[in-house]
């Protein structure tokens, strides 16, 4: 097969690293893609939101599937543009990954079909927001209703945090038309667990557990990022929580997609808060997610090409997928300065570490091949992934080759799957 993912990203390195290892993969190609991406795929230049010359190409090469990683080109309707050409492209129609293009859309799903979400409104109008804040309960959580690279989501302590919030969201527009609706939730508390599923747009297949760590700084601090490491599987997603989320959330989730003539197909991405009166939907992601990607695919032992074709041609049931019975640990080397301001073009050194160790992974989100080597370029720049027997061991050999891999400014979080201490 001949295969094209669309991306630049950790995400896609992951996904590049997969589709490597299927036998069914005789050429890869990614468009733009990264320096990490090029050892496995042909890094064309096109960028992910240039549908006329991606379909274009992917007809010229003959693809024989197109794999889509991120959410900007999904939301904006790649998958229509490819299926309109008869081009077998895996991810959901624009229809459908409003999902995640849209969260006053997914909650009003919620309410409509009764999956467990926190309280809301959505408000389009400055004044009516401030006007409900002024009678709701603190701590609450402000969301732009678009995409904004996950950072548009405001925590406030108290009524002035609140106030300044829908400033920035609504009138400062800092995630610029995202904001021009804005959804004000109720605040949760518990456990953070991340889900990706595999869907055909009528089966679900859930992959093993994941746990984010979105803010800058050691201890849950600083701002939100696009997430600054990974561990998997999550200690407190027990089977009775599993149990639980497939019968109330994911498999009514798909249907309802479908009852709205909307099915979903490609890859869902729950976001779930595993709070004192149960699990919750804390948001939808129509694709995998970043950095969860780095540390569920290389746990996976399916070949990924079967499974996305599956999913497209609608035999998903067919799939027994499965996952090692092991963990992962993924911690993201960043620039200093990220998610505000940091330099690029900096040289990396120790990408060659590991070339010749099982269990190491070195996935490049921000890199960039040029005279003087491979430099940074970008806020997070490597996604560093080790897997262990288990979650402590998965961490310490995380941390461990972090220590492989130098560039100046490099910054990461030191505290990613501390959270497993207290399991």
């Amino acid at each position: 097969m001949k295969v094209l993912i669309v991306g630049s990203g950790g995400r896609e390195h992951a996904i590049a690293w997969a589709v490597n290892k299927s036998d069914k993969a005789d050429k890869i190609y990614c468009a733009p893609g990264n320096a990490g991406i090029a050892e496995y795929a042909e890094c064309v230049n096109i960028g992910a939101m240039e549908f006329d010359k991606l379909v274009a190409f992917a007809k010229e090469k003959e693809i024989d599937l197109t794999i889509i990683g991120m959410d900007d080109p999904l939301v904006g309707g790649v998958v229509d543009a490819f299926e309109a050409e008869g081009l077998k492209v895996f991810g959901p129609r624009k229809n459908a990954a409003i999902i995640e293009g849209s969260k006053a859309f997914s909650k009003d799903l919620m309410k409509k079909y009764h999956i467990p979400t926190a309280a809301y409104e959505n408000f389009t109008d400055k004044d009516e927001a401030l006007a409900y804040l002024e009678t709701a309960k603190m701590p609450i959580v402000l969301k732009a209703d678009g995409l904004a690279l996950g950072k548009g989501v405001l925590i406030c302590n108290t009524l002035e945090e609140a106030k300044d919030g829908v400033k920035t969201i609504m009138e400062d527009k800092k995630f610029g038309d995202a904001g021009n609706t804005m959804v004000i939730e109720e605040f949760m508390t518990g456990r953070e667990v991340s889900v990706l599923a595999f869907c055909d747009g009528k089966t679900i297949k859930c992959m093993t557990s994941a746990q984010d760590h979105k803010r800058a700084g050691d201890g849950d601090t600083g701002l939100n990022t696009g997430g600054m490491g990974t561990f998997s599987p999550s200690p407190f997603y027990t089977k009775e929580v599993e149990d639980f989320c497939e019968k109330y959330i994911y498999q009514p989730t798909i249907d309802a997609m479908a009852a709205e003539g909307r099915p979903f197909t490609g890859i869902l991405f729950t976001g779930l808060m595993l709070t004192e009166d149960g699990p919750k939907v804390l948001e939808y992601n129509a694709r995998f997610g970043d950095p969860e990607a780095q540390v569920v695919l290389p746990r996976m032992k399916n070949d990924i090409l079967e499974v996305m074709e599956a999913c497209v041609e609608g035999r998903l049931d067919e799939i027994d997928l499965q996952f090692e019975d092991n963990a992962a640990v993924c911690v993201v080397l960043a620039s200093d300065g990220y998610p505000v301001s940091y330099q690029k073009g900096f040289v990396i050194g120790g990408l060659e570490n590991f070339k010749e160790k099982d269990g190491y992974y070195c996935f490049h989100a921000g890199s960039k091949l040029t005279e003087e080597g491979i430099v940074t370029n970008g806020g997070r720049v490597l996604g560093i992934t080790a897997k262990g027997s288990d979650l402590k061991e998965a961490r310490k050999n995380a941390y461990a080759a972090t220590e492989w891999v130098t560039f100046e400014n490099k910054y990461m979080r030191h505290d990613i799957g501390k959270a497993i201490d207290e399991a």
